[in-house]
């Protein structure tokens, strides 16, 4: 059973999935189409068993579908509209001071 997130949750989940630099490789791939795990993976350069490992976090959060395809599966952003989110983001100006750290810097998924 499928229920609609709350706005702090959408935010909060695409942040997670935000936080790897893997996983940004990965939507930006599935932005510009659908695509393979095994196309993916040798796109990204990264072992089948990282890309699985990264697709599934992003299952959860809710981001990407897993779609049959024959005997395969095919990956697809969850929503198109995700496509245009990560080029606003893509697009904002972020201003980071160079003697700065992330103020959680010991947290493994800070900047």
């Amino acid at each position: 059973m499928l229920t609609l997130a709350s706005d702090i949750e959408v935010l909060a989940r695409f942040g997670r999935a935000l936080a790897d630099p893997i996983r940004c490789r990965i939507l930006l791939k599935l932005r510009e189409a659908p695509a393979h795990p095994s196309d993916l993976a040798d796109t990204l350069g990264i072992s089948r068993t990282r890309l699985s490992n990264h697709l599934a976090c992003l299952r959860d959060c809710g981001l990407v579908l897993a779609v049959p395809d024959g005997r395969r599966t095919r990956y697809e952003l969850a929503d198109h509209r995700l496509g245009y989110a990560l080029d606003d983001l893509r697009a904002a100006v972020v201003a980071i001071a160079a003697d700065t750290t992330c103020p959680d810097a010991d947290a493994k998924d800070c900047c």
